[in-house]
């Protein structure tokens, strides 16, 4: 990491903007741009130190040169999604042209600017990109929260919740079942109560997202 950014622990509060390029210059201008708006940011000259470097747990995106030494930008693109390291990309070059552009953006990056670009376009396009990040990991949280109060049903709510997820009364649930309608709608309101669902609607959400299927 470049002796111009601020060292934070990977517990810091905030969106930071990583930037990666081999060009110093480059890194400081672009350093220094993003931290004028308030932007916290952290440069690196080289893949293997951005891939070391612990990453915080917030919102954050990569601005990331096409033209690196030993690799290319698309490349580390790739790399980054072999790994399942999911992070807005914004691609800059001096050497972009179209196939390149459509390759990146095919490959999921947020923009592609060609230098020389307009700073207003790289913070906007830095602005998006940290929004769309903060939506990607609200998103997650809550599938992953929704996944770990699904881990504390009963097997027969689970497959109540299913099969009422999928259209059948409580009499009909309990002739498949095998149970009385009285003990599914017991198992029915503690789903609800477990799931936290605020309405039976929500419920039959909640199971839809979970891909919830009878056993």
């Amino acid at each position: 990491m470049d002796g111009n950014s601020k060292t934070h622990s990977p517990g810091s509060e905030g969106p930071v903007v990583f930037v990666l390029d081999d060009d110093a210059s480059i890194r400081c201008a672009l350093s220094n741009l993003l931290r004028s708006v308030g932007m916290r940011v952290e440069t690196f000259a080289s893949t293997a130190e951005f891939l070391q470097w612990p990453k915080p747990d917030c919102a954050s995106c990569l601005v990331l040169d096409v033209r690196l030494q030993g690799s290319s930008g698309l490349d580390f693109q790739r790399q980054l999604a072999a790994s399942n390291i999911r992070i807005p990309i914004i691609f800059i070059t001096g050497h972009g042209d179209i196939e390149m552009s459509v390759k990146a953006m095919k490959a999921g990056a947020m923009d592609f600017l060609a230098k020389p670009f307009r700073e207003q376009d790289l913070l906007d396009a830095v602005s998006a990109a940290l929004q769309a990040d903060v939506k990607r990991r609200e998103v997650e949280q809550q599938l992953s929260g929704l996944h770990a109060r699904y881990q504390t049903l009963t097997a027969r709510e689970k497959e109540v919740m299913a099969l009422a997820a999928k259209g059948l009364m409580n009499k009909q649930i309990a002739g498949q079942m095998n149970l009385s309608e009285i003990t599914v709608k017991i198992h029915r309101a503690h789903a609800m109560k477990k799931m936290h669902a605020k309405s039976f609607a929500d419920l039959v959400r909640m199971a839809e997202t979970l891909g919830a299927e009878p056993a």
